[in-house]
């Protein structure tokens, strides 16, 4: 049986296992990542600990398995490296996804046409050449699965796949080259630029690591989560981590612009296999699991997140009280940076069950929304919404999102389906595997089907729209900024 070693890199940890061709992820070893914020709306990563770790836990995996042929790597997408390649050494923190440093930045070049968030790499990349006083031509670019690419390589592959390249704010329409414009406004060297590669393929041998086997899939976190799921030729999934992201199959043809459609939703490589790209859209909850870190961090109204599920459960109903998940902004379909979260409804009666059930009511009918925007945007109608990441545990929170969207809820029996899918990616490229076998995979651990009518949900959702205006453009100055 051909085996994969997929590498996950994520926002707070790094994670190696073994994915067979049965999509069984087995021997795996994960590390919490170094995080710093230095200044609010600063998010930095160390890129040498990055590619420590990806070898060290990759070679214990691989020792464990007794070997891997292939290797995929799933990263957080946009996190930004920039190096030297003769000293293999970064010139400057990797700026995390999140970080916001570079905001005033995006405004500015706003002005010159060019359109970014601060959360893509273009800007970061530009930021760090300025700060490291070195010429960019000399230097290269890399967002985390180029770097630990480069660094499982030994040095050997410097490219980017599609779907990271697509969310970069650098890439051309197609993604098949550089945006020349783009990086002539932001001073950045064409030549410190990887080569932009298929997400399935074969790019070079991990020499780094024991038995040097072929590096064949190199995706993003929510295309990787998507194909984990068997969404392979249509459907969607809805990741639950400390925000929510909604990713959806659309096919073959490409988008007319790689900015934000006016659904809220923005256009994504969902895979690419020998030059074919299959495109997909993205609708994103700012806050989900994060609300539930507050609750238990900063209110001390839960011990664990365990504890949700029978709280949410204890009450027949949260008795009017509402909660608008906003606390960094809301994304999908808003996108508001300056609304904030708030609760409604509170009374003297109001318990601290109450409030916990408010929260995931919450949170599912933001998964509503965004379920809401992928329609608009595509005019296909979902019967069913795949679900996975730490909160699809979560029972009560399932079976909300399922009353809300009116759609059965399969939850994936693999919580680490990006693992599984860039595992799976890369089986494929190995020709272990066929898309339509990853399609034939999907074996949820339970499927959840709506509870609420036709009328029970129409009134909860017209309910929800209303609470959601009341804490829209909460600052104002921040609302009106858009990226």
């Amino acid at each position: 049986m051909v085996k994969a070693l997929a590498i996950d890199v994520g926002t707070t940890s790094i994670l190696t296992a073994i994915v067979d061709e049965r999509g069984v992820v087995t021997n795996a070893h994960r590390q919490r990542l170094s995080l710093a914020t230095p200044n609010p709306g600063e998010v930095e990563l160390d890129g040498v600990e990055i590619a420590r770790l990806a070898t060290e836990l990759g070679t214990r995996t691989l020792n464990d398995a007794g070997g891997a042929d292939v290797v995929a790597i799933t990263n957080q997408r946009a996190t930004t490296i920039v190096f030297d390649p003769v000293s293999g050494e970064p010139v400057g923190p990797a700026l995390g996804w999140q970080d916001l440093r570079t905001v005033i930045d995006c405004l500015v070049l706003q002005g010159e046409g060019l359109r970014l968030a601060p959360n893509q790499s273009a800007t970061k990349a530009r930021w760090l050449v300025n700060h490291s006083g070195r010429n960019s031509h000399d230097l290269r670019f890399a967002t985390i699965e180029t770097w630990v690419a480069w660094n499982l390589s030994e040095g050997a592959v410097h490219v980017t796949d599609r779907s990271n390249a697509g969310v970069s704010g650098l890439v051309a329409l197609g993604v098949e080259e550089w945006d020349q414009r783009a990086l002539a406004l932001l001073g950045l060297d064409p030549a410190m630029m990887p080569e932009i590669v298929d997400t399935m393929g074969t790019y070079g041998r991990a020499t780094g690591l024991p038995g040097a086997p072929l590096i064949c899939a190199l995706v993003g976190d929510q295309s990787a989560s998507l194909f984990g799921q068997s969404c392979v030729t249509r459907g969607a999934k809805v990741t639950l981590g400390t925000g929510a992201m909604l990713d959806m199959v659309r096919g073959p043809q490409g988008p007319d612009r790689m900015t934000r459609f006016e659904s809220g939703c923005f256009p994504v490589v969902v895979r690419s296999h020998n030059g074919e790209v299959i495109w997909g859209i993205e609708g994103i909850v700012l806050s989900a699991g994060a609300c539930i870190e507050w609750l238990r961090d900063d209110l001390g109204l839960i011990q664990s997140a365990d504890e949700t599920e029978a709280l949410a459960e204890s009450v027949p109903s949260s008795e009017g009280v509402a909660f608008v998940p906003a606390l960094s902004g809301l994304g999908t379909p808003q996108w508001d940076f300056g609304a904030r979260g708030g609760f409604f409804g509170i009374t003297r009666g109001s318990t601290k069950a109450h409030l916990v059930r408010a929260v995931l009511d919450g949170i599912a009918q933001r998964c509503a929304d965004l379920v809401d925007a992928a329609h608009r945007e595509t005019g296909q109608a979902l019967e069913e919404i795949r679900v996975d990441g730490g909160m699809s545990a979560n029972g009560f929170l399932v079976q909300r999102i399922a009353d809300f969207t009116g759609l059965r809820v399969a939850v994936s029996s693999e919580r680490e389906a990006t693992t599984r899918g860039a595992g799976l990616m890369a089986l494929v490229a190995h020709g272990a595997l066929t898309t339509d076998d990853v399609e034939g995979l999907w074996s949820p651990s339970r499927v959840v089907t709506p509870s609420l009518d036709d009328e029970g949900r129409s009134r909860s959702r017209d309910d929800w729209a209303n609470v959601v205006t009341r804490v829209e453009r909460t600052i104002p100055e921040l609302s009106s900024v858009e990226f």
